[in-house]
């Protein structure tokens, strides 16, 4: 070793390479309603993400409460149902199974839909034992406008959660993502347009659902 290397030997120490930990397995459940397509294209989208950082994902979407005869008269509306048909329907017992919980809501007049209104309300045997406790949660939403309310409908999302004693998981400004897509430190907010996902979109929405898996992960060790 030549004395230019023993100086910067004793100047800059290496300290000795650790593996990286293995990824520690968790099960995430994203639940999600879409009238034309909007958030179901977010909830597969986060689900791509999630397996990717070694979650196990089940993609599931709450029964449409609207009647059939309401929905077929909206082509749009009704492409997508049939578009969506294999999707098995959320019950509790997908939010009993998971460690982590992401809703995925088009917003209503500054709130959640009722489709997902109407899921949360047969929540209550879950919650009454306590078994949603100390999951984690997130939440995403879409508009047609961005001045539509998808910060109102995020927070009383996790109004919900916290009434359950969940840990909340939002993104927060943890990544330069969230100022391309619209900056919504609650949740992936969608200005929907009836096209494809913008790339900005996709790529706040996959870091949200990797930090849920992630920090799940870190509660879990």
């Amino acid at each position: 070793m030549t004395f230019l290397q023993r100086l910067l030997s004793a100047l800059y120490p290496q300290t000795p390479t650790q593996e990286t930990p293995m990824p520690i397995p968790i099960k995430l459940a994203i639940v999600y309603y879409s009238t034309y397509g909007t958030n179901h294209a977010m909830a597969e989208a986060a689900a791509e993400a999630a397996r990717q950082a070694g979650a196990e994902v089940r993609v599931v979407k709450v029964r449409e409460t609207a009647p059939q005869d309401v929905v077929n008269s909206q082509d749009a509306w009704k492409a997508q149902q049939e578009r969506t048909a294999h999707v098995q329907e959320a019950t509790p017992d997908d939010l009993e199974w998971a460690d982590a919980i992401l809703l995925s809501s088009p917003t209503r007049f500054g709130g959640a839909a009722s489709q997902i209104r109407a899921y949360i309300d047969t929540l209550g045997g879950l919650w009454g034992t306590g078994k949603l406790a100390n999951k984690t949660f997130s939440a995403m939403t879409s508009a047609q406008n961005p001045n539509g309310g998808q910060e109102t409908t995020l927070q009383t999302l996790y109004v919900t959660a916290m009434h359950w004693g969940a840990i909340l998981v939002p993104p927060g400004y943890t990544d330069p993502v969230i100022f391309a897509s619209g900056g919504n430190p609650y949740g992936a907010s969608v200005t929907a347009d009836g096209g494809p996902l913008k790339d900005t979109d996709i790529a706040s929405i996959q870091h949200q659902a990797r930090r849920l898996v992630e920090v799940t992960q870190q509660l879990k060790r």
